[in-house]
């Protein structure tokens, strides 16, 4: 099993400084999520070969690994034009993911909830394209439903999944995200079963608790949605639920501490992270 550590709240530290401070936090992987100066949000990667070859290198300096890259693109899209745009930007990031020796990548449907079947179209569209290329670099793909995504319940998303029929793509469950994908943890992990290969660790509330006023949002009837990534204990996730179910399912894939709430702490979170997921692990062997 691998326990990585997204470092979104470290992003200031140098891309060729994270690996060390990564392993000085206990980490031995590192989930990549989007960053300016390698692959930001929806836009091409910044990143060059040289700089690839030299990430590289502080990767194994330090002893830490990348258990995945994560980029997050508008391939499903309704605009046609960002659609290829981000198709683009995929190929090039599973290019530097591949010169990485990395052979993972994560990422969430993206789409309009509101047109859900245009943006199903396009998704398949976008991954007739990539398919191929996954498949070439041997790389494979976890896919989450996320909030404000096409598809955001976690059945219906396995079974999108399924119906991809790809030995390359996979399912990745967010704990943070446990409230709008469904509040069914067992039942998740059951029925994705060997398609589950990740998971993403965080706490948060239940936004549908107290008749939907655990949060409070203006005008009323947005359709917003509310969620946030804490650390384990500062939330309502049931994980010693979610810790039984990955043990009574075999799970062996790769767990990733990715709370977003504390910049200000964040070495202190990601190093608590650490300990806790340590400590339900062992309660759970």
């Amino acid at each position: 099993m691998k326990i990585a550590l997204d470092p979104f709240m470290i992003r200031d530290v140098p891309l060729l400084e994270l690996p060390s401070v990564v392993a000085e936090l206990g980490y031995e992987w590192i989930e990549l999520s989007p960053r300016e100066d390698f692959i930001p949000f929806f836009r091409h990667p910044r990143v060059d070969d040289a700089t690839v070859r030299k990430f590289r290198k502080a990767l194994d300096t330090a002893g830490v690994g990348v258990s995945s890259l994560l980029p997050l693109f508008r391939w499903s899209g309704p605009d046609e034009d960002a659609r290829q745009a981000a198709v683009r930007y995929w190929k090039r990031s599973i290019q530097i993911c591949a010169d990485l020796g990395v052979d993972s990548m994560i990422s969430e449907f993206n789409g309009r909830p509101e047109d859900p079947d245009r943006s199903e179209a396009q998704f398949w569209r976008s991954m007739e394209e990539l398919l191929p290329v996954f498949e070439r670099e041997g790389i494979k793909l976890a896919l989450e439903p996320h909030p404000d995504d096409f598809i955001e319940n976690g059945y219906d998303a396995i079974n999108l999944i399924r119906g991809i029929n790809h030995s390359h793509v996979g399912f990745l469950y967010c704990a943070p995200h446990t409230f709008h994908i469904g509040d069914d943890a067992p039942g998740i992990i059951e029925y994705a079963g060997d398609l589950l290969t990740h998971v993403h660790l965080a706490d948060a509330f239940d936004h549908t608790a107290s008749s939907g006023n655990r949060y409070i949002l203006n005008p009323p009837g947005t359709p917003a949605r509310i969620h946030q990534h804490l650390d384990i204990g500062q939330g309502e996730v049931d994980f010693d639920e979610l810790f039984r179910e990955l043990r009574a399912h075999g799970f062996d894939g790769a767990l990733t501490a990715c709370v977003f709430a504390w910049e200000e702490r964040a070495r202190e979170s990601s190093a608590f992270m650490r300990k806790k997921i340590d400590e339900y692990l062992a309660a759970h062997s």
